[in-house]
């Protein structure tokens, strides 16, 4: 299991109303089941040892007394075990009577919270004085993030803690599971929090109820498992102690907490699964935030838009964007300027479907070839002939962005860049190249998603022309197009010089949205990659080499970012989103062989 995640569940013991001892097997049953499965942590139902539908029977003597002997005999025959266990029990103290949850682990009991304030803050429990309140925390020593609380039902917790435990007895009528998962979301949500929901099941009465054992697990917003109504009663998942810390950070719990210890074992598998697209929205939304962030740029400036079409998914992505710009501000589609720019590694295809792609989509395309323009620029600086280094590449990046500032000067218009956040993040951009320009309307969308949408777009085109060419662009293999080809063929593809955009794009997500160590991600690349089998894991620890190297040395170059719309939580502008200095040594995010040394071994 990766370092920073604790598996958790909600259990639901079968029980019968009243019959304590009875009741305390199950309880007994789903203890050692949750130490056979690695579980640190597991919650149980309100009063599930004498079941939550025993009316006035609370207060009979009997029966109180027979739950405080059940709840003696779990913690005896469950001393051998290290999870912590929270079950619930009707309880008197001082003349009152509480629904309460008993916090134990390994036969002792570490702390009891009532479901109504008490008098006190302690209370005598088998002769032993125990803490005894509403707003107890309990944290591991070994790990401190592993910090959690409890709350009853619908209440609302007065303390916040990274993990809450919920002890409800929710009768099942229509509609009640999606009303509990509407509940569960959204305290987790706005909690940030894991959230562990037990609700009584199976045994309680149906006197005038019934209830299903539906328990949720639940991470800020996120459903990671349920028991549905009705089935096991038996939800196991684990909680990314990591990420919910990292999206806490700044608050502080005053209550002193109530420290335990428990193994923390990295050495089994995940039950939740771990996404290799980290990266999800739905497409339509993204490109409206796209269409609206470029339409009030143009209608500010009252400037027309300028694009470099070269046939590739980048472009592509942006001409779309910029037509639903247009829509929205109802301008004349044919007044972009969509300009394609052949050169050296241009192929016959891609300057094809540039042209094919405008036409669809009712642009004029205007071709300029700067081969010549380029060929005098080395000749000019005086560049070996036929020497393909990077001097040769940029030159025709440079020159192409030379080329539509100057129609954008001539046209009243602003150039619209194509870079997307992966290369962005990589630094795979010509500085003062395809680096720059006015606003970069791809600039919040990882490479992975650039795909997605464009294949969104062709399957929801109306025009079969248009169909066609956006199917050929996506089959295009990615690349800049600057070294020549052969054959007509594309020779330069990027994803073989710097690795595959769907690992670096999981490196990206997982080190900026949650700051994740080099070993972490790494830990989780080769969990999230497994099923496919497609990576192993010196494959990603190559590339992941190649990711930070590329990451700390190509900061100067997002230091002076243009404009361009945030799309998901994470952002490389320097002025509102990830900030760090160009200098930055890789100190501790090299944990791995340099490239050069790593490359020798594989």
């Amino acid at each position: 299991m990766p370092d920073g995640f604790i598996r958790v569940a909600a259990a639901t013991p079968e029980i019968r109303v009243a019959n304590c001892d009875f009741n305390a097997k199950q309880i007994i049953t789903l203890i050692e089941r949750a130490n056979s499965e690695n579980i640190r942590l597991v919650c149980m139902p309100e009063l599930c040892i004498t079941g939550s539908t025993c009316g006035d029977l609370f207060r009979q003597k009997a029966l109180l007394e027979s739950a405080q002997s059940a709840l003696g005999d779990v913690l005896d025959k469950t001393a051998q075990s290290r999870v912590i266990t929270i079950v619930g029990l009707p309880l008197s103290d001082n003349g009152n009577i509480y629904s309460a949850a008993v916090v134990f682990q390994a036969g002792r009991i570490l702390g009891i919270v009532p479901k109504e304030v008490p008098y006190g803050n302690t209370i005598i429990f088998n002769g032993e004085e125990i803490p005894f309140a509403k707003n107890l925390i309990f944290q591991c020593k070994e790990l401190p993030e592993f910090k959690f609380s409890i709350v009853f039902g619908e209440n609302f917790p007065t303390i916040s803690t990274p993990i809450i435990a919920n002890l409800s007895a929710s009768n099942e009528i229509v509609g009640s599971a999606e009303r509990r998962h509407s509940f569960v979301t959204s305290q987790s949500k706005q909690l940030v929090c894991g959230y562990i929901y037990a609700n009584a099941g199976r045994g309680e009465s149906t006197t005038d109820t019934v209830f299903s054992g539906h328990n949720i697990i639940c991470e800020n917003s996120a459903i990671l498992a349920e028991s549905l109504p009705f089935a096991d009663g038996f939800a196991v998942s684990e909680i990314d102690l990591h990420a919910l810390t990292h999206d806490r950070r700044g608050g502080f719990d005053a209550t002193p907490p109530i420290i335990f210890s428990t193994e923390i074992a990295n050495d089994y598998p995940l039950y939740r699964k771990i996404s290799p697209t980290p990266f999800s929205a739905d497409c339509e939304e993204i490109q409206t935030i796209q269409a609206h962030g470029l339409a009030k740029r143009l209608k500010h400036i009252g400037a027309k838009a300028v694009l470099g079409i070269s046939g590739g998914l980048d472009s592509t992505l942006a001409l779309l964007a910029t037509v639903r710009a247009y829509d929205i501000l109802n301008m004349p589609k044919h007044e972009i300027i969509a300009v394609t720019m052949p050169c050296f590694g241009t192929t016959n295809r891609t300057k094809s479907n540039a042209h094919k792609l405008c036409e669809a989509l009712g642009i004029p395309c205007r071709e300029i070839d700067i081969t010549a323009s380029v060929e005098q620029h080395l000749r000019d600086i005086d560049h070996p002939e036929n020497i393909y280094d990077t001097t040769f590449e940029n030159a025709q990046a440079r020159i192409r962005t030379l080329v539509l500032m100057d129609i954008a000067n001539q046209s009243n218009g602003i150039v619209i860049g194509s870079g997307s956040l992966s290369e962005l993040a990589l630094g795979w951009a010509t500085y003062n190249g395809d680096h720059m320009s006015m606003y970069g309307v791809n600039s919040g969308i990882p490479k992975t998603l650039v795909r997605e949408i464009v294949r969104h777009a062709e399957k929801t085109a109306n025009s079969p022309t248009l169909k066609s060419v956006l199917n050929d662009i996506l089959s295009t293999p990615i690349s800049p197009e600057l070294l020549p080809p052969k054959n007509d063929e594309i020779v330069q593809q990027t994803e073989k010089s710097i690795g595959p955009y769907e690992l670096h794009d999981f490196f990206i997500y997982h080190s900026l949205r949650w700051g994740r160590t080099p070993a972490q991600i790494f830990e989780l690349a080769c969990i999230a990659f497994s099923e496919e089998k497609k990576y192993t894991p010196d494959i990603i620890k190559k590339w992941q080499n190649v990711f930070y190297q590329r990451f700390f040395s190509q900061q100067f170059k997002r230091s002076c970012l243009p404009d361009g719309p945030q799309i998901f939580p994470i952002s490389l502008s320097p002025r509102s989103g990830f900030r760090m200095p160009s200098d930055t040594e890789l100190g501790p995010w090299n944990p791995v062989p340099h490239p050069a040394n790593f490359l020798k071994k594989v």
